[in-house]
């Protein structure tokens, strides 16, 4: 996926949004800038499928040598599918955020929420100054 292509929380999860199967998906993951705040990450945390997602809560988390990090979603849904080996190959998260690195699908439960979510350029200036 081209990151200039998705959309942003301002917790640093990505989101695109596809037609499959007739349904409006989903796929989130967090950002190339949030892995590398993070470092050396240790653990990730993944709900199950099926677990109904209100945005802003919590989800999951990852985990590095420095901290914990809560996993917010960023859209309404319910889980469809999550990335089972991402786990145990955390370096994905670092070597391929964008494709590989996904975390997990969601059947959106509507499009309201995409509203709050922040293009690549409002995302990047958030970033330059996190910095």
């Amino acid at each position: 996926m081209n990151e200039e292509q998705l959309l942003y929380a301002p917790t640093h999860e990505w989101v695109h949004v596809a037609e499959e199967n007739g349904e409006r998906i989903a796929t989130i993951g967090i950002s190339a800038f949030a892995v590398e705040l993070l470092t050396d990450l240790v653990y990730m945390e993944l709900p199950e499928v099926g677990k109904e997602l209100i945005q802003g809560e919590e989800f999951g988390e990852v985990e590095s040598v420095k901290a914990v990090s809560p996993l917010y979603s960023p859209v309404n849904g319910q889980v469809v599918a999550v990335n089972s080996e991402l786990p145990d190959r955390l370096e994905t998260l670092s070597d391929d955020p964008y494709n590989e690195g996904w975390i997990l699908k969601v059947k959106l439960a509507g499009d309201a929420e995409l509203a709050n979510l922040m293009d690549y350029p409002t995302y990047q200036k958030q970033c330059a100054e996190e910095g």
